[in-house]
This record gives C-alpha cells, sequence and structure tokens, in this order.
C-alpha cells in the first residue's frame, strides 16, 4: 500500500475519544485502529505487540531490530481523534480532492501515522545497512489524559515485563503532530483537575434550610479569575526587550481557565454538590506538582472546605533542553526532501512531555498544519505526507551517525 492508501484506510476507521464523557458507540475508543494496525504489521513481517493500557484502550508496539542494535529510535504517533461534532465534512469519507484529504484526524494525527508507517515498512523491505533499533509505538488516548505515552514510558521504568520489545530507554523519540515539518523543540505543558464544593440538599421554596453547594464554589471562581489575570498579566521579557527570549518566555505566559461547571439535579432543588474543571498551561521550568499545590493552597485560603482533587493529567512542558542535536539531524534530512525548515516553539503539549521527563531526548515533527487540527473540515495535503514519509526514513538511517 502507498501512503495515501494508508491514510485513507486509517482515517475511514473511527477512533474517536470519548474526552471523558458519558457516550458510547463504534465510532468511539481506538480498538477497530488498532486492529487494523495490527494487521497490517503483521502483513509487513514486523514484530508487534499489543499492550492493553485501560479497558478499550491499547498501544501497538512494533519494532525493526537494526544492525547497530546499540541506539534506539522511537518513533511516536497517537490513534485517537477528538470528536466529530460540528463537522461539516463526512469525518470518515476521506475524501481526496484538490491534493487534500479530508477527515477526521487527518491533520491530527493520522497523516503522520500514515508516513511512519510507510517508512517503517521501507525500512523491512530495503533492510538498510548500519540501521538502528527503530521503535515505532502507537499510543493512546492522547487526546484526553495521555495515558497511552504514561504507559510506555512505564515500560522501561514502573511496568517491566509488560512489553517484550521496550525495556529500556531509547536513544532519542520524535513525537508526530502537525508542525509543517518543522521541528518544535518546547512546548507549553498541561495541568487539569477537579474542585468540588459540598452543601446540603433542600427544596428550592426555602433555601435557607439547605446550603447551596454553587453559592460555596463562587469565592473558589473568582479567586481562580483572579490568578488567571495575574498570569496574563506577567511579562514574559522581564528584563530589556532587547534580549533574545528564552524558550520559555517564546511559549508565551502560563495560562489559567475553568473550563467545566456542574451542580444541581434540577432547579427547585437547593444543590448539595459542585464540581469545576480547571485547565493550567505550564512553560518550560515549572512543576506541574508544585503548581498544583499552590493553586489548592488560593483555593483552600477562598474556601477553606473546597475539595482539590489530584491532577488527572500532568504533564511538564517540553524543555529544549537536552534536544537540540536531534532537532539538527532531523531538520538536515528535512532540508534534503523539501529545503529549509525551522526549530520553533508552540503553545499546546504533545506526548513529548512524557518523554522527555523521563530524560529521552525528544522533539514534535510531523506534516500537516496544526490550524487544521480539530477543525469542522480537517485535510492535509497528500503532497507533504508524502515527504514526511521520506523524511522519517532518512531519519530512521542518519539520526545517530555524526
Amino acid at each position: 500500500m502507498n501512503t495515501a492508501a494508508i491514510l485513507k484506510e486509517l482515517i475511514s476507521i473511527p477512533s474517536v475519544n470519548t474526552m471523558g464523557r458519558n457516550v458510547s458507540g463504534p465510532i468511539y475508543g481506538e480498538s477497530r485502529l488498532s486492529d487494523w494496525l495490527m494487521g497490517y504489521l503483521r502483513s509487513i513481517g514486523a514484530t508487534c505487540e499489543r499492550i492493553s493500557v485501560s479497558d478499550g484502550h491499547d498501544n501497538v508496539v512494533t519494532l525493526f531490530a537494526g544492525q547497530r542494535a546499540d541506539r534506539t529510535l522511537l518513533l511516536d504517533v497517537h490513534q485517537d481523534t477528538v470528536p466529530i461534532e460540528g463537522m461539516t465534512i463526512d469525518p470518515f469519507g476521506a475524501e481526496v480532492r484538490n491534493g487534500r484529504i479530508y477527515g477526521r484526524g487527518a491533520s491530527d494525527v493520522k497523516g503522520s501515522m500514515a508516513a511512519m508507517l510507510t517508512a517503517f515498512a521501507r525500512l523491512h523491505t530495503e533492510r538498510p545497512q548500519n540501521t538502528p533499533n527503530v521503535l515505532l509505538s502507537l499510543t493512546c488516548d492522547e487526546e484526553n489524559t495521555a495515558t497511552g505515552i504514561t504507559d510506555l514510558v512505564n515500560y522501561w521504568q514502573t511496568r517491566a515485563g509488560a512489553s517484550q520489545l521496550i525495556s529500556t530507554p531509547p536513544d532519542a523519540a520524535i513525537v508526530a503532530e502537525p508542525t509543517d515539518l518543522n521541528a518544535v523543540i518546547a512546548h507549553r505543558g498541561v495541568l487539569r483537575f477537579r474542585v468540588r464544593t459540598r452543601g446540603r440538599a433542600c427544596h428550592s421554596s426555602d433555601p435557607t434550610q439547605g446550603d447551596n453547594a454553587i453559592y460555596r464554589m463562587a469565592p473558589v471562581i473568582a479567586a481562580l479569575e483572579q490568578e488567571a489575570a495575574r498570569l496574563a498579566s506577567c511579562s514574559v521579557r522581564p528584563d530589556s526587550t532587547d534580549s533574545v527570549p528564552t524558550e520559555a518566555e517564546r511559549c508565551g505566559p502560563p495560562t489559567l481557565s475553568v473550563g467545566v461547571i456542574h451542580g444541581g439535579l434540577s432547579v427547585n432543588i437547593v444543590p448539595d454538590e459542585c464540581v469545576i474543571e480547571i485547565d493550567r498551561r505550564l512553560i518550560p521550568g515549572e512543576d506541574p506538582l508544585q503548581v498544583h499545590a499552590e493553586l489548592a493552597h488560593a483555593i483552600h485560603t477562598a474556601v477553606p472546605q473546597a475539595e482539590c482533587e489530584p491532577p488527572w493529567i500532568n504533564c511538564s512542558a517540553l524543555s529544549p533542553a537536552n534536544n537540540q542535536w536531534l532537532a539538527e539531524r532531523v531538520l538536515q534530512q528535512t532540508a534534503s526532501v523539501v529545503g529549509k525548515r525551522s526549530a520553533v516553539v508552540v503553545p499546546y503539549c504533545t506526548n513529548a512531555s512524557a518523554l522527555s521527563g523521563a530524560g529521552v531526548p525528544t522533539i514534535v515533527f510531523g506534516p500537516g498544519s496544526i490550524e487544521q487540527a480539530h477543525t469542522c473540515d480537517e485535510f492535509i495535503e497528500l503532497a507533504q505526507v508524502d515527504h514526511a514519509a521520506d523524511i522519517y526514513y532518512r531519519i530512521c538511517l542518519n539520526i545517530f551517525d555524526q
């Protein structure tokens, strides 16, 4: 199968993340896509395994055993996509027109997946000399709680033996996201957690007999709004405007948002519980758990009885501290195919956080534009997917040569 044919297959197989919602149906979860991936990898003679992460969510891992067994490159790409509500095209139609292919995940991130699979199949067909080990991880649940990449890192940390193919950390990693074939060397992290206030329910005809949990939450929200405003006003260039910005500064300031609120069962019942969900974006150098502790202190200062839950997602920012050499070598291979591209910094978060946090030099690199990710008419340029397949292959051959 050529790259375009692989991509059509990938888009046509739904792998929608529920994003924590109470929804079900055949479009949700990665199981069908994992089935296809295992079949494809076996068809090219690859050694592969499927590892359960949680109910209905599996990582697929495969290995090309190179002659340079002392070095290992990891290519990571996630299987899941965001939901399809509001799309103006057939999300799984994989329609091709004017050199573009349309559908949910075309840009984020099945275009990259098709390119990586093509490069990986080429390794098995051509068997190039003096190639390092190449691990390809097709991870689950990236769009919501990042459990797939967290589990993968644990295969050489706390879950030794869970994988027959990964028992030691790779020497370098490339995480696929739509970067327009630029090399992302730094990005923001993300911390998400819930806060809960409790009250006492009663009939709304006499609210004085109860304790309104939504009212209890109001000072918490006010305190968080103040913190969000403080972060937004923080200068990311505290020194002279003539100085060269650091990668942390180029990521922009940290941010905070209260994105979800739930409370009450009926308008005629005083609510006995209220829950909010907080999204805090982190810059390089911030410790997620320290940030959580500081926010919990501010929340308890406003409402001592408020309950701050542990984070359900806790991803540090990607730091450029140990990935500059990797970016340079990736960009060298990129230039030989499409011309000069750049090392860049982006505001979003990726699986690279977990790998970099585990000490693996990691960058983010792939075809497509982030401006098309999650959109109502998501697409990717097929020519760029083909270029990416060639670049990934060249990276596998040359990444450790210098």
